[in-house]
């Protein structure tokens, strides 16, 4: 497959996201450069493109250059901090309802812009207001499950007007969230992860070394990680019978759980190596 410098340069930074995220925000929240550069070699990115990648995420407010025992590190922001803490939360689910979003109270959440943005900024508000579960019912009007504080700061942060509203559920409840978060292809989304996860699993048997263990988990990781930009995380009583969602979570709950301890002696090996 050809890649070009720009998707290197993506696939380094969703990589970099994922190992903050998953170990180094337990460890500190920080890494020397060097040690940053070893835990993605087993991932195929290059020295160039973590240094790049790194740089490009100072500039963007998700980490700041620190010095760690003379080197030259990075630590997590505390913008970065809120974003993963909570990302962590969806990603197993760690929140007393079962989907890492907290309760709901059985209101729908509208956001009605008051001006439409151009194509450009529009996009750039969709794939935030989606990471939080909202969903587009048109151009300028969007719906969620919960009243988010950060949606409140996304829209000041893009320089977007809005008002804010909400409505009790009916009992259309739960055909409107099938059709809103298009369900039918989230679910499909679903059954094609965990048939090709089953293969990634299997690729890191018993005898594993802690370098596959990482590898494994991290592209584990990385691929359900896209789910957060997907998945709202609707109540069950909103989900459709035998949702593919809820074998999908197993199987990763079980894999991350099962090579977890390997891939964490591997972190922490590449962390102490000076």
């Amino acid at each position: 497959m050809h890649h070009t410098a720009d998707s290197c340069l993506v696939h380094a930074r969703s990589a970099l996201f994922d190992l903050y995220g998953d170990h180094l925000r337990a460890r500190g929240a920080r890494a020397p450069v060097a040690a940053l550069v070893r835990l993605l070699a087993p991932l195929g990115v290059q020295p160039p493109a973590v240094r790049t990648a790194v740089s490009r995420m100072v500039r963007q407010g998700w980490l700041e250059p620190v010095r760690i025992d003379g080197q030259p590190g990075y630590v997590l922001t505390a913008r970065a901090r809120r974003r993963l803490d909570d990302a962590a939360a969806r990603i197993y689910r760690t929140e007393t309802d079962g989907n890492g979003r907290g309760s709901w109270d059985r209101h729908w959440h509208l956001g009605i812009l008051r001006e439409v943005p151009n194509a450009r900024r529009r996009e750039q508000l969709a794939s935030q207001l989606a990471f939080l579960g909202w969903a587009p019912l048109s151009d300028a009007a969007w719906v969620g499950l919960r009243n988010d504080a950060e949606v409140d700061q996304i829209l000041g942060m893009e320089g977007i007007a809005a008002d804010r509203f909400r409505a009790p559920v009916d009992e259309g409840a739960v055909e409107f969230a099938r059709r809103v978060w298009r369900l039918d292809e989230l679910g499909a989304s679903y059954d094609t992860w965990l048939n090709e996860a089953k293969a990634l699993a299997e690729s890191a048997g018993d005898d594993a070394t802690d370098e596959q263990a990482f590898a494994v988990r991290s592209n584990l990781v990385h691929e359900w990680r896209k789910f957060l930009f997907l998945d709202p995380g609707l109540p069950a009583e909103l989900l459709p019978d035998d949702w593919a969602g809820t074998r999908a979570a197993a199987f990763f709950d079980f894999h991350a759980t099962r090579l977890g301890h390997a891939a964490g002696r591997f972190v922490d090996n590449c962390l102490t190596i000076h």
